[in-house]
């Protein structure tokens, strides 16, 4: 099963999708860590990413996607902001989508109080401009605590409650 958890900087992404992972004892992977030098020196200066950065990175997750699908699946935590993003992402491989979102103002205050990370709360209005909300998939509200989101997703996976690992 191949699990891809998307929304805004600061949704809560890596929090849902490695519960996902640690509950159905998939790999869990986030998609910032695998950004090349150059766009996290680009976000570091507050600077958006375009398209063309993205590509690369976006190309190296579908292959990710690709080969641990061949091996039972994964989660991966991604903005993949766009329909576009998320077609590269899927490539021909079944994938499960959930979908964060929240308040601007609330995902801006919980940006603030972030340490030591490369995306600046500044930068939330590009991503925001450039979110195109996608019409599948699981829709949650981060007003949710994080359990509560965790066990809405199971469900919609198709996970019982009592069968989690």
């Amino acid at each position: 099963m191949l699990i891809v958890v998307t929304g805004v900087s600061g949704t809560g992404k890596t929090t849902v999708g490695s519960g996902i992972a640690n509950s159905l004892n998939l790999p869990f992977f986030d998609a910032d860590n695998f950004h090349p030098k150059e766009n996290i020196e680009k976000m570091s200066k507050g600077v958006p990413l375009n398209d063309v950065d993205r590509l690369p990175w976006l190309q190296s997750l579908a292959e990710l996607l690709t080969d641990h699908e061949k091996s039972g699946g994964a989660v991966l935590a991604c903005s993949a902001l766009k329909e576009s993003y998320r077609e590269i992402l899927k490539g021909n491989n079944n994938v499960q989508w959930i979908h964060l979102k929240g308040d601007k103002e609330l995902i801006w205050r919980r940006m603030l109080a972030r340490k030591n990370h490369y995306m600046k709360a500044d930068m939330l209005d590009s991503q925001f401009a450039t979110w195109e909300e996608p019409q599948y998939g699981l829709k949650l509200n981060i007003l949710h605590t994080p359990e509560e989101m965790l066990s809405q997703a199971l469900r919609y996976l198709g996970v019982a409650e009592g069968s989690r690992g």
